[in-house]
C-alpha cells in the first residue's frame, strides 16, 4: 500500500454520511427507522451533532483504511480484480459476515425491533459495497485492463 489515492480514502470516508443522509431521510427509511427506535423530534434535539459526526468519521476514515487493505489482501489481485464491482463484492461481503451479526446479536440483547435492525443492516451492505467498489477502482485504475481497438 505504498500508493494511496487520498481522494478515493476522502470519498469512501464521507460515503457512510452522504448515503446515510438519503437513506435515513424520512422520505426513504427514516420515518420507519425513528419510529422502531422511539426516536422523537425532542430527543433528538438534545444529541450533540457535533460530536456524533466527529466520531462518526473518524470511524468511517478507519474502515476505508480496512477496506482499502482486505481489498488488496491475496495473491493476483491486480488486473481484472480491480473493478468497482469487485470492490463493492468485498464490501457487501464484510457487511453480511461481520457486520450483520453484531448487528443482530446487539439488538436481540437490547430488545430492539427487527424492523430496525433490518434497516440499519441493509444500510451497512449498501454503504459498504459502495466504499468497497471506490476504493478498489480508484486505488487501480491503471491495473484495469484496457479493450484492445
Amino acid at each position: 500500500m505504498e500508493n494511496i489515492n487520498w481522494l478515493s480514502i476522502i470519498l469512501a470516508t464521507l460515503t457512510p454520511m452522504f448515503i446515510g443522509f438519503i437513506y435515513y431521510h424520512k422520505a426513504v427509511f427514516g420515518k420507519a427507522w425513528l419510529d422502531s427506535i422511539g426516536m422523537t423530534d425532542e430527543k433528538a434535539k438534545k444529541a450533540n451533532l457535533a460530536v456524533t459526526l466527529s466520531v462518526s468519521l473518524v470511524f468511517s476514515f478507519l474502515l476505508s483504511f480496512f477496506l482499502l487493505n482486505f481489498n488488496n489482501d491475496g495473491i493476483n489481485q491486480e488486473g481484472e480484480f480491480d473493478t468497482f464491482l469487485h470492490g463493492a463484492w468485498h464490501g457487501t461481503f464484510i457487511a453480511i459476515i461481520i457486520v450483520t451479526p453484531v448487528i443482530i446479536t446487539n439488538g436481540l440483547f437490547e430488545r430492539k425491533r427487527w424492523k430496525s435492525m433490518l434497516i440499519n443492516v441493509f444500510y451497512w451492505i449498501i454503504t459498504l459495497a459502495l466504499m468497497g467498489g471506490i476504493l478498489d477502482v480508484m486505488n487501480h485504475w491503471e491495473n484495469i485492463p484496457m479493450p484492445v481497438k
